[in-house]
């Protein structure tokens, strides 16, 4: 016959028999454990802070010591050229023979150029023209290449080919000597056409510029986007959002195009330099703005024939986009080195 086996675990007392059976059954006691009191944690410290790419991005870049520096000399012209200069009290266009040529004085810091003209204020001034066509420049030509490299990387195939073939063309062709002569042969019809839609024909030769160094200087953005599709949309997650039924207008914006926007950033960011070199370079040789149009580059080739009798009028002019080039190759540098991802910790 078998015996039923009667297991408390909870308040059994120790030594008695189930009341009521007519089979003898073991009562087996257990004693009664207490489980410790577990320690009260904080519930702030279990929430682990959330990092974003950015965030991570901008810690990396605040190690980086000539980034920084970049960063805010080039916030500093920015700030001293489209705010300081309304904000300074001389004009640009003021004539004084008395202080022709002077140097640096109270009164004038930069001193004057040779008909008495302030420095400084013809810097503050034309440093907003050659900002401005940096930015919108590189601008046009990041767009271009972006565009030109995310439909070649994602298509591939036939339309692969022809871009890049129309690539390689763009490359082929001698920059400096086509930029100076459609700058040559165009500056005076930009000129009088928005003359007479605007009223302002500097306009024109603003657009001109700034199409001409953007539409060539695209090429390498185009390559390097191509590259970054190729190799992103073999990932993962965009077969798992083609298998969802994604369309490609999807997939290239909302997830391959996020993924390679580093190395666009740091393309623009070393475009913008570039292309203020380039516009300095119209400027000097006289194919840029107007000679009433202050710019750096054009106050450069203002002062090359005084340099010897009067050589702050060129020193300080150099000195600007010296600076402006070298912050803006440092940012380059550090944004390329924080949206590195081997490099981030």
């Amino acid at each position: 016959m078998t015996q039923g086996v009667d297991i408390n675990l909870k308040t059994a007392p120790s030594g008695t028999l189930g009341k009521g059976s007519t089979t003898p059954s073991a009562a087996v006691n257990a004693p009664d454990y207490a489980l410790p009191a577990l320690p009260t944690i904080d519930a702030q410290l279990l929430v682990k802070e959330q990092r974003s790419l950015w965030g991570d991005a901008w810690r990396q870049f605040r190690k980086h010591k000539l980034a920084m520096a970049g960063l805010a000399l080039f916030i500093f012209m920015l700030l001293a050229t489209f705010i300081g200069s309304p904000l300074y009290p001389q004009e640009i266009d003021e004539i004084d023979f008395s202080v022709s040529g002077t140097s640096v004085s109270w009164e004038h810091p930069f001193g004057t150029d040779s008909l008495g003209r302030d420095m400084l204020a013809r810097m503050l001034w034309g440093g907003r023209i050659s900002l401005a066509v940096g930015i919108v420049a590189a601008l046009v030509a990041i767009l271009l290449g972006t565009a030109i490299g995310a439909t070649s990387g994602f298509f591939g195939g036939l339309t692969d080919t022809l871009l890049m073939r129309l690539t390689d063309l763009f490359i082929s062709l001698p920059q400096v000597p086509l930029l100076l002569v459609i700058s040559f042969l165009y500056k005076q019809a930009f000129y009088d056409f928005f003359q007479r839609r605007t009223g302002s024909g500097v306009t024109g030769i603003f657009v001109l510029i700034v199409l001409v160094i953007g539409l060539l200087n695209w090429m390498p953005t185009s390559r390097l986007v191509r590259a970054s599709f190729l190799a992103t949309k073999q990932k993962e997650f965009v077969e798992a959002a083609e298998a969802m039924g994604s369309s490609r207008a999807s997939q290239m914006f909302r997830h391959i195009l996020p993924n390679v926007m580093s190395p666009i950033i740091v393309a623009a960011t070393l475009g913008v330099g570039a292309a203020i070199i380039t516009e300095s370079a119209l400027s000097f040789l006289g194919l840029g703005f107007p000679s009433d149009i202050p710019t750096w580059g054009s106050m450069l080739y203002e002062a090359k024939d005084r340099f010897e009798i009067a050589p702050h009028e060129a020193i300080f002019p150099g000195t600007m986009i010296f600076l402006t080039v070298l912050s803006i190759n440092y940012i380059g540098d550090g944004l390329r080195d924080a949206l590195d991802p081997r490099k981030t910790q």
